[in-house]
């Protein structure tokens, strides 16, 4: 399938590149890209991939007195497993009302929201020829160390959706600027904030031709209309100098650049 990342990406920068389709479990050596929500392709990107319909579907394993086993196929949308879990009053899912992109990438980012994320509730994921467990996976802040395709997950939900936390998580992302963009660019230092640190070094709202930092959130690159990835690599290189110049800082990107 031939791909224009200008068009596809949530950022809106890229060229077009033919993706292969992953139909079925198997090796694939190359890069996946899932929703390209959190993805800034450069112009000499290769081996592109992506999980086909196949892998989009949400399927209860087990049913228990206080929760489901579920297995969630890695095409599968955030929207479409926070819906599952409100429709059958499941708890652990609320954050994804507003994470963007497929399970796939949310795993492979252990996205999350607060003190919200996605192996808190995980039980296993499923690799080629392979289950891998939770308890063997050495999850951090914003970072899952498995490099092979990941094909599915179980999890187990307990019941009782939590309609608080809900409006809260929807709440806590009122802040965050509309438009293009890839989300945060920067992963929070520990005790501080990418944002903060961006703003604090003068950057809030600089831009580049036609990127620029949010002037609502420092660490948001927004695409006004047609910028490039030449462009969008000058301004996360130029905060990372700056912040670390001024506070001994090495900011983490966030966004995968391949």
């Amino acid at each position: 399938m031939n791909i224009d990342f200008s068009k596809y990406s949530s950022i809106r920068i890229g060229d077009k590149f033919e993706v292969q389709i992953l139909e079925e479990p198997c090796e694939f050596d190359g890069i996946l890209i899932g929703g390209a929500n959190n993805v800034l392709v450069s112009p000499k990107a290769k081996k592109l991939g992506m999980l086909g319909k196949e892998f989009d579907y949400i399927k209860i394993l087990d049913k228990k007195q206080n929760g489901f086993f579920l297995e969630i196929g890695c095409a599968s949308k955030s929207l479409s497993m926070y819906n599952f879990a409100k429709k059958n009053n499941l708890k652990g899912f609320e954050f994804l009302r507003n994470i963007p992109g497929t399970l796939g990438g949310i795993l492979k980012m252990n996205a999350g929201l607060k003190d919200e994320n996605i192996s808190n509730h995980l039980f296993s994921i499923k690799v080629f020829k392979k289950e891998i467990f939770k308890k063997d996976i050495s999850f951090a802040y914003r970072f899952n160390p498995i490099e092979t395709v990941m094909f599915s997950a179980i999890f187990f939900l307990e019941f009782g959706f939590d309609m608080q936390k809900d409006e809260f998580l929807k709440n806590a992302r009122k802040n965050q600027p509309k438009g293009a963009s890839f989300g945060s660019i920067f992963k929070n230092p520990i005790n501080d904030h990418a944002g903060r640190l961006i703003e604090a070094v003068g950057l809030k709202g600089f831009n580049k031709n036609d990127i620029m930092f949010s002037n609502e959130h420092a660490n948001f690159l927004i695409n006004k209309k047609h910028a490039n990835f030449e462009d969008a690599i000058y301004l996360i290189n130029l905060a990372k100098k700056k912040v670390f110049d001024e506070f001994g800082i090495l900011l983490e990107e966030e966004v995968v650049i391949i």
